[in-house]
């Protein structure tokens, strides 16, 4: 697929749907990289991969190179074009077509996703920033529960972008964005295990990466694994768009 028609899809659902595409531009492949690292550094397979939030798949492209003949990998995308254009990818780009029997794509909202065992790894590039802080909570904590014991987590954020939207925005802005950080800020204190600042990108940002050791709640509670919350921003119905059957 050409670059040009990423960035062509990319930035038409930016200003259609800047709530919940919210990134200024397909991430770069040194940020992919670098959202890629826990699962290009493993030892242990086979493994099951979810990632959230993929846009254009500029990603998943990294992700797909990592991705072995038994592990099992799930994409979850809320954006009718985003699906499109992955479905599209997964048909026609050599490597995604590589890996196409072991990928399933749901067209949903994250908290809806059925999950019947947890993921070793997710990589997920949602907006927080441009969530509500209450909607952080629920996706954030939906992530952790579904994340296997001893599993890893990544996501990114822009560098400095809380520090300039406190300062730009307006009052129920400001104090939204501030209460997205404090969510934020509480995961991380619990699950961060190391970041990266990824200057080399087209906005300079930072890769986090999170480690659950074990889970506090009961994980076959309501939210946890076996299905989704219902509470989505979504229809509330997650659509298999495409997996090995397609094929």
């Amino acid at each position: 697929m050409k670059r040009i028609d990423e960035y062509s899809t990319f930035f038409r659902e930016f200003r259609a749907t800047f709530d919940t595409t919210g990134a200024l531009a397909p991430s770069g492949r040194f940020l992919a990289r670098a959202l890629a690292r826990p699962l290009r550094e493993r030892v242990e397979g086979p493994v099951r991969i979810l990632e959230v939030g993929p846009g254009t798949g500029a990603v998943t492209q990294e992700l797909v190179r990592h991705v072995r003949p038994d592990d099992r990998f799930h994409i979850v995308e809320l954006n009718d074009r985003f699906v499109a254009l992955l479905k599209r990818r997964f048909d026609a780009e050599p490597r995604f077509r590589q890996v196409a029997g072991q990928t399933s794509i749901f067209h949903a909202p994250v908290q809806d996703l059925p999950v019947d065992e947890p993921y070793d790894f997710i990589i997920c590039g949602l907006p927080f920033n441009n969530f509500p802080p209450a909607l952080v909570e629920m996706i954030f904590g939906r992530l952790i529960q579904i994340l296997k014991p001893g599993g890893s987590m990544t996501f990114f954020e822009y560098l400095w972008v809380r520090p300039f939207k406190i300062l730009l925005s307006r009052h129920h802005k400001r104090r939204r964005v501030l209460e997205v950080g404090g969510v934020l800020r509480r995961y991380l204190d619990q699950y961060e295990r190391a970041h990266d600042n990824v200057y080399l990108n087209v906005f300079p940002a930072v890769a986090h990466y999170l480690r659950v050791e074990s889970h506090g709640a009961d994980i076959g509670s309501a939210g946890g694994i076996g299905g989704g919350n219902g509470n989505g921003n979504g229809n509330g119905k997650t659509r298999l768009l495409h997996d090995a059957t397609d094929h």
